[in-house]
């Protein structure tokens, strides 16, 4: 293995597990000594300190890890203070509204009105954050309850609940056969 070689093995695994790992394992990998790969290592430091780069690498005892650089620390901040865009789909959409209309509700609940499974899309709303546990029905089994949170009304523009559109009994109905339909067009196999 060439020196170059050498380095991208170890700045990947430094990337990779994210956290410091030990001189002597990084030497295991690359099949060298571990005064070698302390030699490749301080030369990484040095090119990522001297170049215009982002990240450098820091010496925790006999480990290295690889992370941000403290001068990029205002530009992180301004990254995580952004607000997220989410790609909704209909599903997950649709999903959102039995919840937003019918909370507190459980899972089994939602399935019901949808007549799909949810739980996928479900985890993805409370990843999203627009969805959140309120706890458990006292009933058979603890199922969870589902609600919308603040930055679901934040999201669609609203103060409350009370501020979402009433629904006609026209759209529940369009809304139960959509739901019929696609349950109709999930094929089992037997």
């Amino acid at each position: 293995m060439t020196r170059e070689e050498a380095k991208a093995v170890i700045e990947s695994i430094l990337f990779t597990m994210g956290e410091a790992v030990e001189v002597e394992r990084l030497a295991q990998v690359i099949e060298e000594d571990k005064n070698y790969t302390r030699e490749l290592i301080f030369e990484m430091q040095s090119e990522y300190d001297n170049g215009q780069r982002g990240i450098t690498i820091m010496e925790l005892e006999d480990s290295f890890q690889m992370c941000t650089k403290a001068s990029m620390y205002e530009y992180l901040i301004k990254i995580a203070k952004t607000p997220r865009k989410y790609n909704i789909t209909d599903s997950m959409l649709e999903t959102l509204s039995v919840i937003a209309y019918k909370q507190p509700i459980t899972r089994i609940e939602i399935e019901k009105v949808r007549g799909v499974s949810c739980d996928y899309t479900i985890n993805r709303l409370i990843e999203f954050g627009l969805v959140t546990e309120l706890g458990r029905k006292d009933a058979p089994g603890k199922p969870i309850l589902f609600g919308t949170t603040e930055e679901f009304l934040r999201s669609f523009g609203v103060k409350s609940l009370d501020e979402l559109p009433e629904l006609s009994q026209m759209q529940i109905e369009e809304f139960r056969e959509q739901a019929e339909a696609e349950a109709s067009a999930v094929v089992v196999d037997v």
